[in-house]
């Protein structure tokens, strides 16, 4: 096996749990190369066909709803086809349906391929591979490397957005699905190389921990019991329910509402595609360092606390933008302060979810939960889509998710106090 040939030569130089965090970056990295083309596509694919912004929006709402509703099971694949295998059949069901949406012709074939296929592709998700890499691999920078893995997608962003869009422009949309794919083609056979199932599989203690521990029995079992059990155990539970709605209004401001509408609300108001979507990038940028950064506070502070002043500063930004005048220092203002906590909500709620659920389950309850975040995604997904068939306009979208984010501030102060769960946390 490749991964523990390397692990051996690496012994007294780099832990081996840090090669499969980066490779799963880069894997949710180039994953990101096909979720971010929708806010590409919308004013391509109207213009192309004729459709309107809710047809198209509800292709997007499709794939949104998939990917997180296919999340806990593909979470449950994980603990029963390990990491290697899911991974690589998640990057397969991508680079397909991205490589056949490039054909479509009629709104049902865009449901199918981008709605259908490329949801479940996506559903391994952030929040599943986040959790089960961080908790199998590492003791100690624990909330760190869940920070990193998440800001992968900001950096997917900052390096996808900016070439989809002058790739829409100059060579036509349908290049853009096609480059995702081949991009995700190319990085496939790097990841089966380099990811390993556990430290145990190849001889190693997770990162922090002083001794080896005993290798697990074989993947086994039913995914979809797995997958159930999961939702059970997490129903029961009062900070479940609230966990999942604040991050269900997480996913209708961020992958729904700006990530698939922020670029045609820009060209409503005379903004250039590749100016959007460079306001995207830029989101992207300083969403990285904020990631980054939250991983790193949440290894030492109250996660609550933290996700009340994420949520709070979404909202006042999301209230902010439809008043700005949509000028460049306006879009910068907002890509700042939006991009800072656009996915740091992450490392805190999973590490709310360790500390409630254990690391065992954490991959599987945390899909639920960003299950809740992704059907917010959807609903945001194609209401905007709606609201902007309907008024012309994409205000009451914007500034109702400003409203809907101060809720969510409140909600997960309301979240249970745990001092000796807080105080196990490595950091």
């Amino acid at each position: 096996m490749f991964a523990e040939r390397l692990a051996r030569r690496l012994v007294g130089r780099v832990h081996y749990g840090w090669i499969v965090a980066f490779t799963t970056f880069a894997v949710i990295l180039t994953a990101v190369g096909v979720r971010a083309a929708p806010g590409v596509l919308i004013v391509p694919l109207e213009r192309a066909y004729g459709w309107d912004a809710a047809t198209i929006s509800g292709a997007i709402s499709l794939n949104i709803a998939l990917f997180g509703l296919g999340g806990p099971f593909a979470a449950a694949l994980l603990r029963t086809l390990g990491l290697r295998r899911t991974v690589a059949a998640s990057m397969l069901f991508l680079a397909a349906g991205a490589a056949l949406s490039g054909f479509v012709t009629r709104p049902w074939q865009l449901y199918l391929t981008w709605g259908v296929l490329v949801g479940l592709g996506a559903s391994v998700g952030m929040l599943a591979l986040a959790a089960a890499v961080a908790n199998a691999w590492f003791v100690e920078r624990r909330g760190f490397v869940v920070g990193m893995l998440t800001a992968s997608n900001a950096t997917g962003q900052v390096i996808f957005l900016p070439l989809l869009a002058q790739i829409s422009v100059t060579a036509g949309w349908r290049f853009v699905p096609w480059t995702g794919a081949l991009v995700l083609l190319a990085m496939l056979p790097v990841a089966w190389l380099l990811l390993a199932e556990s430290p145990a599989a190849v001889g190693l203690a997770p990162y922090g921990a002083s001794r080896v521990e005993a290798a697990g029995p074989p993947p086994s079992g039913n995914p979809f019991a797995i997958a159930l059990a999961g939702l059970g155990r997490g129903a029961r539970s009062f900070d479940f329910w609230l966990l999942a709605v604040s991050f269900s209004i997480c996913g209708f401001s961020t992958y729904g509402l700006v990530i698939t509408h922020l670029i045609p609300y820009c060209v409503d108001h005379g903004v250039s595609t590749v100016t959007a979507a460079s306001v995207l990038a830029a989101i992207g940028v300083f969403d990285f360092f904020g990631t980054l950064g939250s991983g790193w506070l949440t290894d030492r502070y109250d996660s609550r606390v933290l996700l009340f002043w994420y949520y709070a500063l979404r909202g006042v930004s999301l209230l902010w933008l439809p008043f700005s005048g949509f000028d460049l220092f306006s879009l910068a203002v907002f890509a700042v302060v939006f991009g800072l906590d656009f996915v740091a909500t992450i490392p805190p709620t999973v590490a709310l979810t360790t500390q409630a659920f254990g690391k065992r389950d954490t991959p599987v309850i945390v899909s639920w939960i960003g299950a809740a975040h992704q059907l917010g995604g959807a609903v945001a997904a194609a209401g905007a889509g709606v609201v902007r068939s309907l008024s012309g306009s994409y205000l009451l979208a914007f500034t109702g998710s400003g409203a809907l984010c101060f809720i969510a501030a409140l909600l997960v102060l309301r979240i249970a106090r745990r001092p000796a769960a807080i105080a196990a946390l490595p950091g």
